[in-house]
This record gives C-alpha cells, structure tokens and sequence, in this order.
C-alpha cells in the first residue's frame, strides 16, 4: 500500500549510534553514523520486485536514518549472486537482505557473513540456517488460498498442476504443503480430482512464463490426444498463470478452466477481471519491503534475529505478532520468522487491491472487462 509510514521512535532513535563495531556512514548534512544494508536480489524478471519491494524496503532504511550500500541483480546466476553479495561485504554491509537463486548455493556467501558477524535477512525464500531472519508471506497460506478457492470452484474434476522453480522452497514445498491442507491430496486420493501430466506437477524454471507456456502447451496436446477435458489448472505463482493464460487462450480452450496464482501482477490482476485467472492470491509486497527494511534497523542495532520487531499494515498481519518468531522448515531446522498474510481475491473482491493503492492501477486491472460482471471496474 502507498502509505508514508515512521519507524518506531525508539529505533529511529537508538540507530543514531548504530555501527556494530562496522564500517561507518556519513550522515546526510551532519555527522554520526548510519546503519548500512546491503541487498542481493536473485533477479528483477519478477515485476513485483522492483515496483514494490524495492523502494518500500529502501524508504524504510532511509526514514531510520541508514543507507544502502549496494543492491545487484543476479540475473537468474547464483555464482554471480555470491560475488555480489563478496562486493557488499567489501563495501561493509552491516546487515545482508538476501532474495536467494537458490538455498544451497548461497551457503558459502552466508559463512562469510557468519565469519564477518554480518546479520542476515532471508528475503522471501528460506535458507535453512538458524543464523537468518526468514521473512516472507505464509507460503502456505498462499497455497491453501489457491486450492481453497478452486476446489471450491471446480470440487470434481481434472486438473493440471504447474509448479515454479525446483530449487525454490515455496514452489517444492510450502505451496504444496497449502495445496494438499486445501484437500487436494484427498480429493485425489478418492479419485474426485484426476491429475492430467505429471502427478507430482510440472516444474518451471525460473518461474519463468514463457516456460510455463510450453509446458501447459505440451499438457493440452496430451489432454487433447487422449481425450480428456482440463477443468482447472493450479499455478504456483502470476509468472506460471500467465504462461498458462497464454497457452489455453492461444489454443482457443473452451470451457475455459479456472486457473489459480499469486502476488497481484498487473496483468494478471487484468485476466482475474477478464476471467482467464479465477484466482490471484494478492500478497502486499509494499508491506514486505517495509518490513524488511525495518528489520535490517533493528538488525543493526542488535544482532539477535529474536529481538526482531516490525510494525506493517494491519490487512498482512503477521502470524503470531509483530516480533520474530520461530518457524520449523523442511529440513528440521528451527530460523527466526516474520510471516505477513496474504488476500486472495477473485472478480467480485479486486476492489481489495484497487482500494489499497497497489502499484497496479484501477485502468491496468479493468482493461477490457465486463463491468457488468467485475463490480471494482463500474
């Protein structure tokens, strides 16, 4: 949301004398010091990435009074990732955000930063270390909303499932976990829903769209060969529903099937409005930014992930609170979590998103739609 918002007083204030023992900044037009947060993004193909967790996570580092030594774009590389993240340690860093390619091959960058005593901050994809702040949006959550509203939707059926990245946690596992809470796994198990590809869902790398496209492309063909009729598709995220928009819209599926996604893209917001998107789970990246920029404050006053506190919009409420908490992953390891809500939204709710200020406008969402049935775009 496109709110001005204040860090709280206590931490504006106590991070006038922040430093840690590191390289100090210079203050804007007087002296001190000022708490300095590097970034390594994995990449910007994403377009939420650069609308909005970006410039919140910057405004939230600059209204406490620190700066931003650096935030490099990968491109998609995890060796280029490890020597951005070398150059923001060089360039002394006192806290790291890191949006990871990948959760093993960033562990050598996360031993330097343990060497350095440099707090880390996993940024919307785990690291399994007890060593990070993992702060995200209830994956789960988010894969629960998806099945939840198309189970309900389309409760019998065939469905195709298209994942995002394997190397990814939210796509191999806490999407999935959300899925099966949603009662996929036993609407499967009963045989009210058939899996058309494979059982175990068809990954994308990268995330990327055109990828999902071909992929959702050579599943129509296997349907269509076998005589078997797609009523709904569950895709991990908005990159993976577009591909999945492009390839039934370009091979004229009809009945059109319900398709789900998430994160509040632009342009799939405009197919939720034009029903090529039954679903969109809307997740306020503004408030993840700010959240994470807060922590990166609070990090550099002190190191203790635990003492952690962040102040955001009441509509993503964290789970559990605003102070971090402890979030068992995968692997069975215990990290420090700040987990924000998700908004699924359908036709008859985008006035959520639109009320909200997202970066996505009211004429972006309602392009072409049916007025008449998408009440937001009267």
């Amino acid at each position: 949301m496109r709110r001005t918002f204040a860090v709280f007083a206590a931490l504006t204030l106590a991070l006038a004398a922040c430093g840690g023992g590191g390289t100090t900044a210079s203050g804007g037009g007087g002296g001190g010091t000022a708490c300095k947060v590097g970034i390594s993004w994995n990449n910007f193909q994403q377009p939420r990435w650069a609308a909005t967790d970006k410039p919140k996570m910057f405004e939230a580092i600059q209204a406490g009074g620190g700066t931003v030594v650096g935030d490099p774009d990968a491109n998609l590389d995890s060796q280029r990732q490890l020597s951005d993240v070398d150059t923001l340690i060089n360039k002394g860093a006192q806290v790291l955000v890191l949006l990871a390619q990948s959760q093993t091959a960033i562990l050598p960058a996360l031993q330097k930063a343990k060497d350095a005593g440099i707090p880390v901050i996993a940024y919307d994809r785990l690291i399994e270390d007890p060593y990070v702040l993992y702060i995200t949006f209830d994956n789960v959550g988010v894969g629960k909303a998806e099945a939840d509203f198309v189970i309900k939707k389309v409760p019998t059926g065939s469905y195709v499932l298209i994942k995002g990245d394997k190397g990814d946690p939210n796509a191999a596992t806490f999407l999935p976990m959300g899925w099966d809470q949603a009662g996929l796994k036993d609407k499967v198990s009963s045989g009210a829903i058939k899996i058309i590809g494979p059982a175990e869902g068809t990954y994308t790398d990268a995330w990327k769209t055109e990828k999902a496209q071909a992929n959702m492309e050579a599943i129509i063909d296997q349907a269509n060969a076998a005589g078997q009729k797609i009523d709904a598709v569950l895709a991990e995220n908005d990159s993976t529903a577009l591909g999945v928009a492009a390839a039934l819209t370009g091979k004229s599926y009809d009945p059109y099937p319900a398709v789900s996604g998430q994160d509040g893209d632009p342009a799939n917001l405009n197919n939720v409005a034009l029903g090529k998107q039954y679903v969109d789970v809307w997740k306020n990246s503004n408030e993840l930014g700010k959240a994470a920029g807060q922590a990166a404050l609070a990090l550099c006053k002190d190191k203790d992930p635990g003492k952690v506190t962040i102040s955001v919009d009441a509509s993503v409420a964290p789970l559990a609170g605003n102070t971090a908490k402890d979030f068992q992953t995968p692997g069975g390891k215990t990290v420090k979590s700040i987990i924000l809500q998700p908004t699924p939204v359908t036709a008859e709710t985008l006035d959520k998103v639109i009320s909200a200020g997202w970066y996505a406008t009211k004429d972006q969402i309602c392009k072409g739609a049916d007025t008449t049935k998408v009440p937001a775009c009267k």
